[in-house]
């Protein structure tokens, strides 16, 4: 099996130039994809079971990988929700499936998000993870129009060996991550020395 173009591009030119940007001087240190994880949540439909049947359909179109199912842990009133029911779907891409999917996502399914300007990158969690939510799922090429029975809204979540924001955002600017205030997220540090 060949390498995923966007593992050849992070190998070949973003290991260096995060190397030199960043001052590290071990290529160990430099940080890098581990897995993305695409969740769903269906906590206020009202017929949870069916359009969760619908989202694990949708979720392995998009990433070609059965999701599981999440159960909810407690019981909550308002949402009509009891402690054990059926409450989402989440699927974890690591390996070659992550990286073609990272690379259809950059170049393919955010230019279709409707007007467009970038991702905010202000999604980091302090530990050099990028979370984005996605509203509806016509923007995937994997999706047909047609086929679609009701909106579901995805959470992407992007997890980094990056120990700090930084970093992480510095790793996925040079993967291509089309971050909307590409200024400040250039304007990144060399990490103290220790």
């Amino acid at each position: 099996m060949s390498t995923p173009a966007l593992q050849q591009h992070y190998l070949d030119k973003v290991v260096p130039a995060l190397k030199k940007k960043l001052g590290y001087t071990n290529i160990h240190q430099v940080p890098r994809l581990e897995k993305i994880v695409v969740t769903s949540c269906m906590g206020k439909a009202p017929d949870r079971k069916v359009a969760v049947d619908d989202a694990v359909a949708e979720i392995a179109k998009i990433t070609g990988q059965k999701p599981s199912v999440t159960y909810s842990k407690k019981s909550v009133a308002n949402f009509k929700l009891r402690e054990g029911e059926v409450l989402g779907a989440r699927v974890t891409l690591r390996g070659a499936r992550m990286w073609e999917f990272m690379h259809r996502f950059i170049h393919i399914t955010a230019p279709n998000i409707r007007d467009f300007r970038g991702i905010s990158s202000k999604s980091f969690d302090g530990r050099g993870n990028y979370a984005c939510g996605i509203q509806d799922q016509s923007i995937f090429p994997e999706i047909e129009i047609d086929q679609i029975k009701r909106p579901i809204g995805f959470d992407l979540i992007f997890v980094t060996s990056a120990p700090t924001d930084a970093e992480g955002r510095a790793l996925l600017m040079e993967l291509g991550m089309p971050f909307r205030d590409m200024k400040k997220a250039n304007e990144v540090e060399a990490p103290a020395a220790v």
